[in-house]
């Protein structure tokens, strides 16, 4: 059985990120969304928003599996018995970053690798932090995150 990860904040999950957890859930037999809860960040939703939107926008992927986790993502990925991390790439400039990612997990465990998956076009400017900002100053942000979340992030600058 092949396992994946793709851990990320998903501060709010995006139709980017769901487009990704799909395509990795073609490509695994079980793909594991793992939310990172990182206290020195002060994020939109509390770890448990983030995992419940996420389980309601993945319910019809029947091999994915949402989680959260603190601490070392290879740490992480031993645990649940995971070689494989699942990372996307919107521009050039994430893969310098996502590269550095990638080499420094494989130091901390060899049996590590990640994988590359390329945004769809759509999606290629697209972030959370994009679409916080868009939010925050009230505007349309329905091309970018799943129909069920819309009102969760405007709930969340009234």
């Amino acid at each position: 059985m092949t396992k994946a990860i793709y851990p990320g904040s998903f501060d709010p999950v995006t139709l980017g990120h769901l487009s990704i957890i799909e395509r990795a859930a073609e490509t695994f037999d079980e793909v594991i969304v793992a939310v990172l809860k990182n206290d020195s960040k002060k994020p939109l939703f509390s770890v448990s928003e983030r995992v419940s939107m996420l389980e309601e926008v993945t319910s019809h992927i029947e091999n994915v599996k949402i989680l959260y986790f603190e601490g070392l993502l290879v740490d992480f990925a031993n645990e649940c018995g995971v070689n494989t991390i699942v990372r996307g790439l919107r521009a050039i400039t994430d893969f310098e970053y996502e590269l550095q990612m990638a080499q420094t997990n494989k130091a901390l465990s060899h049996n590590i690798d990640t994988v590359f998956f390329t945004t769809d076009v759509e999606y290629s400017y697209l972030s959370s932090s994009s679409v916080r900002e868009i939010a925050k100053f009230g505007g349309n942000i329905d091309k970018f995150v799943p129909e069920s979340i819309i009102s969760k992030v405007y709930e969340k600058y009234k």
